[in-house]
């Protein structure tokens, strides 16, 4: 599972990445920021938060 985000919604991806895997998500930043949407807003996507593999 993971979530792109923006900036602002990143505390959102992770507590939802948290509340349905029961684990600690990780964070990486895009490197093709720009042309990836947020799945909350319509701002460019930043950050991809996911479960562990």
């Amino acid at each position: 599972m993971e979530k792109k985000v923006c900036k602002e919604h990143v505390e959102i991806a992770l507590d939802i990445i948290v509340d349905e895997t029961g684990e600690y998500p990780l964070l990486e930043e895009l490197s093709t920021s720009g042309q990836v949407i947020c799945e909350f807003c319509d701002a460019d996507a930043t950050y991809v938060v996911s479960s562990k593999k």
